[in-house]
């Protein structure tokens, strides 16, 4: 067999920032930058500026009064109903540098950083990793603008369990999709939907109209049991420092770019499927019954001989 191995470690691609993370990034930021003013923003790449209507240049000098989350996407209310939204897409991370008197501002030199914004007491730094340009950065004017860029998920914390139910059955979807369609629910993406699934211990592809109620009270659980847990930790850590290394892999999640590590729950190797730049991680034993979900392309490629289970898998790696 050649190409991927089914037994290859986890990729660790950079991975969107998701509703912990951008909450963190706010909380960080609104000490820094409430009522101050913008004095100027410096953008170096062109790909960057999606919409700037009025002129970008209308907002230098002028107070931030309020900061907000629009899904994954960061919003800077100025007066005037101007807002100042910006997608961090998967790479896009945010870098603060309080204002020294004897060293000059960060320059925007190197490929990396795509723009700033001058405080009087600080730098923020926009920066994108790799070659695509995927960061976006919007000024409209008035709220029916700023809702034209919000997908329409509604937040998954301010829902109740009927609530939940109904959103997440409107259109029968698997748990892995419904969980991460911005369209559906708010803020949440590859790495949290993956903790959620393993703590709800629901398999990422069985469908929402088949859950029982009582399966769903699990899922309502642990989408707030989790996301919870990491919105007060992050922010707990964004009160004293900048989030400056912002990831989806951390280590003591539970499964999220886990890949053949030992499930917490049960022990048992966490198990991924594959697509595209992602990968979804979670426990047979805890999640699927045992089964482990064929990968697509790699089902593709062995065929009859994919491991159905997690005794067929061992069985495997002997060969």
């Amino acid at each position: 067999m050649s190409g991927v191995s089914p037994l290859s470690p986890s990729l660790s691609p950079v991975a969107m920032p998701e509703l912990p993370d951008i909450t963190a990034y706010l909380t960080a930021l609104a000490p820094r930058v409430l009522n101050q003013p913008l004095e100027h923003l410096r953008i170096a790449s062109p790909l960057l500026l999606r919409t700037a209507i009025p002129p970008i240049a209308s907002i230098e000098g002028q107070p931030i009064r309020a900061l907000r989350r629009i899904g994954k996407r960061i919003v800077f209310a100025f007066d005037d109903e101007l807002f100042l939204v910006l997608h961090l897409m998967i790479a896009g991370r945010l870098h603060w540098r309080d204002l020294d008197p004897k060293k000059p501002r960060p320059t925007l030199g190197g490929r990396n950083n795509l723009a700033a914004f001058d405080f009087p007491n600080g730098t923020l730094t926009l920066t994108e990793a790799g070659t695509k340009r995927r960061a976006a950065l919007h000024l409209v004017r008035g709220e029916s603008a700023l809702a034209d860029l919000d997908p329409g998920g509604l937040d998954p914390l301010a829902l109740t369990l009927e609530t939940f139910q109904q959103t997440l059955t409107a259109e029968n979807r698997t748990l892995k999709r419904a969980l991460t369609d911005p369209r559906i629910l708010s803020g949440i993406g590859n790495a949290y939907s993956d903790e959620i699934l393993h703590a709800a211990q629901l398999s990422p592809l069985a469908q929402t109209r088949k859950l029982t109620l009582e399966e769903f009270q699990r899922l309502y659980t642990a989408t707030r049991d989790t996301l919870e847990t990491w919105v007060a930790r992050f922010n707990a850590e964004a009160q004293t420092k900048f989030p400056e290394k912002v990831t989806a892999f951390r280590p003591d999640m539970a499964a999220h770019g886990r890949y053949l590590q030992p499930c917490p729950r049960c022990g048992s190797p966490i198990q991924r499927i594959r697509y595209a730049d992602n990968e979804t991680n979670y426990c047979p034993a805890c999640q699927t019954n045992g089964k482990v979900l064929a990968d697509r392309s790699l089902s593709r490629l062995l065929g009859s001989d994919w491991p159905r289970t997690l005794d067929e898998l061992e069985a495997l790696k002997r060969k």
